[in-house]
């Protein structure tokens, strides 16, 4: 016997948990179906699940790996595949991985100067398979919320060059993509006090090769403006310039 409300119950919080698996962010390349899985009995990590065309699937993240990003702060896009690889942003050091097949992933951003200082997300890579242009989060040491560079850069998979930022300026970017034939750059921006639904605006620009890496050329702001009012960026067609 107990007093009333203070009895035990084997229906605790851990076990409500424990089986609810968040499922999110399904990608589909060719006849393989990919998508991340939170998993609470596992302190909440982020397990990256693969289903091949005869049906088998594998996790691709060995122990102690979570694709998380703190982008933004709220996350978002941690992870993309193309092919056998894969490349995830690691919530503990917030670098970005690669992982080839069932390889040993291998950190390809540089360390920063500060822990966690450097966040990535939200990557596309271009049609060479070379390049990929990602969100990279700043933020410098000693510095405070004010002080956050938010960039669209690119990343030589290679590793022969340096992250370049390549769109900066706005406080906030995101979703930057390739055309499909690799000449073209497109991306979301938007700035205090704007929310994204308020005033983001969908850029375009042309790319140019050059020593360093691709270069933008012919910066347009196609839809979007603040004065123009919200946009249903998704009914949006973009030309090739």
């Amino acid at each position: 016997m107990a007093p009333y409300g203070s009895w035990t119950t084997p229906i605790t919080s851990a076990l409500v948990v424990k089986a609810a698996a968040g499922l999110g962010g399904v990608a589909v390349d060719g006849d393989t179906v990919t998508w991340a899985e939170a998993r609470p009995e596992e302190a909440g990590r982020t397990q990256i699940v693969q289903r091949a065309a005869d049906g088998t699937t594998v996790e691709r993240l060995p122990a102690g790996l979570n694709a998380r990003t703190a982008v933004h702060e709220y996350g978002g896009g941690a992870w993309w595949v193309r092919g056998p690889v894969l490349w995830f942003a690691h919530w503990d050091d917030q670098r970005l991985y690669r992982q080839e097949g069932d390889g040993v992933p291998e950190p390809v951003t540089p360390e920063p100067a500060t822990p966690r200082g450097d966040r990535w997300a939200d990557g596309d890579l271009d049609p060479t398979g070379r390049w990929l242009a990602v969100v990279r989060e700043h933020h410098p040491p000693g510095g405070g919320p004010a002080d956050v560079v938010n960039e669209v850069v690119v990343l030589d998979t290679t590793g022969e060059l340096a992250p370049r930022a390549v769109v900066s300026g706005p406080d906030f970017v995101s979703s930057p993509r390739f055309s499909p034939d690799g000449g073209l750059l497109a991306w979301l921006q938007w700035s205090h006090p704007d929310m994204p639904w308020d005033a983001a605006e969908l850029c375009v620009a042309g790319l140019r090769d050059t020593p360093v890496g691709p270069a933008l050329q012919h910066v347009e702001v196609v839809a979007g403006r603040p004065d123009h009012g919200p946009v249903d960026l998704q009914l949006i067609r973009v030309e090739p310039l």
